[in-house]
C-alpha cells in the first residue's frame, strides 16, 4: 500500500470562522485520534493531502509540530458537496503491526454470459481487518460468465495474504440481475399511454 508524508500543523483557533481561515492558507483542518490518547487539532496541506486521499485507506505518516511524527489512516472525509473541495479530515492514529477494520473498493473483471444482464453492486466496499501498514487498496473479483440470478458472495472474493473479512461469509457483494425490457407504446399513444390532442 502507498504511505504518504505529511507535514502537519497544531490548530489552535476553532470555529468556523477559523476553519475558513485555514482553508483560505490552502490547509485543510482536521483532527486525529485513537488508542485512547486525548483527539490532537491540526491543519494539513490541502493539495498533498487531496492526492494522497485518491488511494483508499492511505497510510499517512505525519510529521507534527513539536511532537513525534505519527502513522495515521483517514476514517472520514468532508468535502464542499458543489466544489468538492476538502473541508475537514479525521485521521485514525495506527502503528506497524496493528490489526485495522477498514473498507476496501471491491473491483470486477470478465464479462458476464452473452444475454441482457445487469450487474448490482450491492456493496461497493468490503469490511475487511488487515495490518495497517498493509492495507489492500481493492480486492478484485471475476464476473466472468455469470448470469441472471447468480451471486456473489463475500467468501467468495480473495483476499490479500494477512486479510480477513469483518463481515458474515454469506453477505452478498455482487447479484446478476435480468434486464427488464421497456414495453414499445402502442401505435397513437403518447409515452404516458394518452391519445395525442388533435390540432
Amino acid at each position: 500500500m502507498s504511505e504518504v508524508k505529511l507535514t502537519a500543523g497544531i490548530r489552535t483557533e476553532f470555529g468556523k470562522g477559523a476553519a475558513r481561515r485555514v482553508r483560505r492558507a490552502n490547509q485543510v483542518p482536521g483532527v486525529l485520534y485513537g488508542h485512547g490518547t486525548d483527539p490532537v487539532h491540526v491543519t494539513l496541506p490541502g493539495h498533498e493531502l487531496l492526492l494522497a486521499l485518491r488511494t483508499p485507506n492511505v497510510l499517512i505518516s505525519l510529521d507534527i509540530e513539536g511532537r513525534s511524527p505519527e502513522l495515521a489512516i483517514p476514517k472520514a472525509v468532508q468535502r464542499d458537496p458543489l466544489r468538492g473541495l476538502l473541508e475537514h479530515v479525521d485521521l485514525l492514529l495506527v502503528k506497524r503491526g496493528e490489526k485495522v477494520t477498514v473498507e476496501i473498493p471491491v473491483q470486477t473483471e470478465g464479462e458476464l454470459a452473452p444475454g441482457n444482464f445487469l450487474l448490482e453492486h450491492v456493496l461497493n466496499t468490503l469490511p475487511v481487518e488487515a495490518e495497517a501498514t498493509h492495507i489492500p487498496e481493492a480486492v478484485t473479483v471475476s464476473i466472468a460468465g455469470l448470469e441472471a440470478g447468480a451471486s456473489v458472495l463475500a467468501k467468495d472474493i480473495p483476499l490479500p495474504a494477512g486479510s480477513t473479512l469483518a463481515v458474515d461469509e454469506d453477505t452478498v457483494v455482487l447479484q446478476i440481475l435480468a434486464a427488464q425490457a421497456e414495453e414499445p407504446a402502442a401505435e397513437g399513444e403518447t409515452a404516458e399511454g394518452e391519445a395525442p390532442a388533435e390540432a
